[in-house]
């Protein structure tokens, strides 16, 4: 028996669906990448948003996939077409609005686009600029002023620091954005957050690190997409990654048994590092065990713990000496000098072998940390890392990301003894 007209269009309907259905299924990935873009659009949960973040939608309407969180584009609670539109909005960079997620894991919508934002610290200041963003910075912090490495901000507006904001002046500049440390002084930076809040309900505050290898790449993918510079973020990710790449893929090879006890001092006597610091990152990234990781956080420590755990090398950070603009050693060999010479540290092994070292946080603290890590990695394994030279990729940074003009075959002193004398 025959089908009439309405069963025939019923048959061609499915069929129809059935081959689009199959032609959506084979343009998802495999699998979403380990880091997500915390960025609601990314429906699939990889590290960008594209077509594919369309097609998941779409899926997830006509109910092939499962709902994820971050496939609610417009951040209302249901999931429809108004999802996938403003998902094509964010490939085209024509968003009025994006909702993300931040490290401290709030969920903040920002207004598009950002034409106005304020920078509390370096790290943000420098990552965007970075990007090419900085035109979009109206005020920062008083340690940004004060930072030689950023000297085009010395005469921008002042906000103050974390301890003592000024609010007065934030709310004069109507920024769009005010950026602010995620775990960094913690609690300064939630007080700033929610006292805005109550200031001026409109200004989005966002919350990121920039000196967290754990947290970079994803924090400046995010920075990308909300001051619209993707491809300028990405550029600046390859880079980071082909750095620290080239450290991970050979440290990771390396056992516990070799990797050496390492004691690290921050910036002052016996003040060291534990975990849940960007700087324990750092020292592992590089292949070395922290002598504390069995503590958290920064603190103080007994001068005989130190020696009674006997580390293979010491690691001492300054961030009193100015690197840039200088070739005199003389205030890291003074620090390096003093250390060696502790009466307590006379039988340390790292003493003993001569394997001391000072660096300058401003190029392990912050931003810069994957030019101290690669100074690091050499320290620990200079077999495994002879090829590896810190100064050149510290080079590429300043000349190609940070458009200055600056040489440091001239100027510039960040580690002693220098690697030629290690």
């Amino acid at each position: 028996m025959g089908m009439n007209k309405k069963e025939v269009l019923k048959m061609r309907t499915s069929i129809l669906v059935g081959i689009v259905m199959c032609l959506l299924l084979l343009a998802l990935p495999a699998a979403a990448s380990d880091c997500t873009l915390e960025i609601f659009g990314n429906a699939n949960e990889d590290n960008t948003i594209n077509m594919q973040d369309v097609t998941y939608t779409e899926l997830i309407i006509l109910e092939y996939r499962d709902i994820t969180e971050l496939a609610d584009a417009k951040y209302d609670g249901k999931i429809n077409m108004q999802d996938v539109t403003q998902i094509e909005l964010v490939i085209l960079g024509k968003e009025m609005e994006l909702t993300l997620i931040d490290t401290t894991d709030r969920i903040v919508t920002v207004k598009e686009p950002v034409e106005r934002v304020v920078a509390f610290h370096s790290g943000h200041a420098e990552t965007i600029r970075s990007i090419t963003a900085k035109d979009k910075i109206v005020g920062v912090g008083k340690y940004v002023i004060e930072d030689e490495f950023l000297s085009e901000f010395v005469d921008y507006p002042n906000v103050g620091s974390t301890s003592s904001p000024n609010y007065e002046e934030i709310l004069n500049l109507h920024p769009d954005i005010v950026f602010l440390y995620a775990t960094f002084s913690m609690s300064d930076c939630e007080a700033i957050q929610n006292k805005l809040k109550e200031l001026d309900p409109e200004i989005a505050v966002i919350r990121m690190d920039t000196f967290k290898p754990e947290n970079y790449v994803e924090e400046t993918r995010k920075l990308g997409y909300i001051l619209e510079k993707k491809e300028e973020a990405n550029e600046l990710i390859d880079f980071y990654e082909r750095c620290m790449n080239a450290i991970n893929g050979k440290v990771e090879e390396i056992s516990e048994d070799n990797r050496p006890k390492v004691y690290y001092e921050n910036r002052k006597p016996y003040y060291t590092v534990g975990t849940g610091t960007g700087h324990q990152q750092k020292l592992e990234i590089a292949g070395g065990n922290n002598l504390f990781s069995d503590r958290n956080a920064y603190f103080y420590v007994d001068p005989e713990a130190v020696v009674e755990r006997n580390p293979e090398i010491i690691v001492r950070t300054d961030a009193h000496v100015r690197g840039y603009g200088t070739d005199d050693t003389t205030e890291l060999s003074d620090i390096r000098n003093e250390i060696m010479n502790r009466p307590e540290f006379s039988k340390v092994a790292a003493v003993n072998n001569e394997s001391v070292w000072v660096i300058n946080n401003q190029i392990i603290g912050g931003v810069r940390h994957f030019v101290g890590i690669g100074y690091m990695a050499k320290w620990f394994h200079p077999e495994l890392f002879e090829d590896m030279d810190p100064q050149a990729i510290h080079q590429e940074y300043l000349t190609e990301f940070q458009g200055l003009d600056y040489d440091l075959d001239e100027y510039g002193v960040f580690v002693y003894p220098p690697l030629e004398e290690s």
